[in-house]
C-alpha cells in the first residue's frame, strides 16, 4: 500500500487529473511568494556595505541558479526510473522540465555576468563554477535537441534519459567548485549546516524568492505535462471524452 502513489504516477490519465488540481494553486502561490521576494529584495532591503545596491541581483541570480540545479537533478532522477522501469510519465515529465531548466540556467548566467562586472571587473572569466554551469546549459539544450528531432519516440525517449543520467556528475563539480577550487565564485549563500551570514533583513527576502521561484516553476512544470499527456494520449477514450468535456 506504501507504494500506490508510486505505481499511480505510472498512469497518464491519474496524473493528468491530480496535476489538474494542484496546478493553479501552487502557481498562484509561487506567483505571491516571487513578487513579495522581489519588491523586498530589489527595493526595501538594505545595501551590501561593500557591493552596494549592485549586490541586489543576487534576488534573482540566487534562485533562478538553485533551480537549473534542481531541475537537472530531477531530469536525472525521471531518467533513472524511466531505464529502470520504464515509467510511462518520466519523458513526459523530462520533455516538460528540459525547457524550463535551460531557462533557468540561462537567466542564471546572464544574470551572473551582470554581478560579475561590477564585482570582479568582467563579464565572464573560464570559471569553474561558471563553466560548469554553463556545460549544464549545453546539456538541456542537447536533451531538448534530443527529443525534438528524433521522429522515434522510444528512441528520443531513451537517448534524452541517458544524456540527463550522465550529466548528473556535472552538479557536484558545480556544488563543490566554489569549495574545492580557487575560484572568483563567491561560497555558498545558503547551507544546511550554518546559520546564514546575511542579516534577516536581507536572506529573508532571498528565501521568499526561492520558494516562490520553486512553486512558480511547479506549476508550469504541472501544466506543461497535462499538455504533453493531451498530446500523447490523443487516442484513449479518455483523453477525447476530457477534451469533449472541457472544449479542449
Amino acid at each position: 500500500m506504501r507504494w500506490v502513489w508510486f505505481h499511480k504516477l505510472a498512469s497518464p490519465k491519474w496524473f493528468y487529473s491530480w496535476s489538474n488540481f494542484w496546478a493553479l494553486p501552487v502557481f498562484c502561490f509561487g506567483c505571491l511568494c516571487l513578487a513579495i521576494g522581489l519588491v523586498w529584495g530589489l527595493a526595501f532591503a538594505p545595501e551590501d556595505y561593500q557591493q552596494g545596491n549592485s549586490f541586489r541581483i543576487i534576488y534573482i541570480h540566487v534562485p533562478v541558479a538553485m533551480l537549473a540545479q534542481s531541475c537537472y537533478l530531477a531530469l536525472g532522477v525521471a531518467s533513472f526510473v524511466f531505464l529502470v522501469w520504464q515509467m510511462k510519465m518520466a519523458p513526459i515529465f523530462i520533455k516538460a522540465m528540459a525547457p524550463i531548466g535551460a531557462v533557468m540556467a540561462l537567466i542564471a548566467l546572464v544574470s551572473g555576468a551582470i554581478w560579475g562586472k561590477p564585482t570582479w571587473g568582467t563579464w565572464w572569466v573560464w570559471d569553474a563554477r561558471l563553466t560548469s554551469v554553463l556545460v549544464l546549459f549545453f546539456l538541456y539544450m542537447g536533451i531538448i535537441a534530443l527529443q525534438s528531432a528524433l521522429d522515434d519516440l522510444v528512441l528520443a525517449n531513451k537517448a534524452a534519459a541517458v544524456i540527463s543520467v550522465v550529466g548528473l556528475i556535472n552538479l557536484p563539480i558545480i556544488k563543490y567548485s566554489v569549495v574545492l577550487l580557487e575560484t572568483l565564485h563567491q561560497g555558498p549563500t545558503f547551507t544546511l549546516t550554518k546559520k546564514p551570514e546575511m542579516p534577516p533583513e536581507m536572506w529573508l527576502p532571498l528565501l521568499c524568492a526561492v520558494i516562490g521561484l520553486y512553486s512558480f516553476v511547479a506549476g508550469l512544470v504541472l501544466w506543461r505535462m497535462q499538455s504533453e499527456i493531451l498530446m500523447r494520449e490523443h487516442r484513449s477514450s479518455w483523453v477525447k471524452q476530457e477534451v469533449m468535456e472541457n472544449g479542449l
